[in-house]
């Protein structure tokens, strides 16, 4: 049974920064293409980063030169450091990934608030 817990959430200033984890259980991260969403309210559910099994990393243009996406294979932990944050990434943070079948699998979110 693949498990993603997030962590790491909470209220900070503009400006601040954050660092976001997912600790995965089941599942082999090294392996995986592992990604972060995020949804506010009344949004749809938005792709932010991802990491590919051998690094490469992708970000949503709103967020580049701030966020950045990893993993500790060790761990079988990916993180997603955010910084210089503003009030519009303000959202629930997902972690996802998905079986060679198809499969999703979501972590139960991390709110991030960003107060101006």
């Amino acid at each position: 049974q693949v498990q993603l817990v997030e962590s790491g959430g909470g209220l900070v200033q503009a400006g601040g920064s954050l660092r976001l984890s997912c600790a995965a259980s089941g599942t082999i991260i090294s392996i995986k293409t592992m990604r972060w969403y995020r949804q506010a309210p009344g949004e749809q559910r938005e792709l932010v980063a991802s990491i590919t099994p051998v690094g490469r990393t992708n970000y949503t243009e709103s967020v580049k030169g701030r966020f950045t996406v990893s993993r500790d294979n060790a761990k079988n932990t990916v993180y997603l450091q955010m910084n210089s944050l503003k009030p519009e990434d303000t959202a629930v943070y997902y972690c996802n990934t998905n079986s060679p079948r198809g499969v999703e699998y979501w972590g139960q979110g991390t709110q991030v608030t960003v107060s101006s």
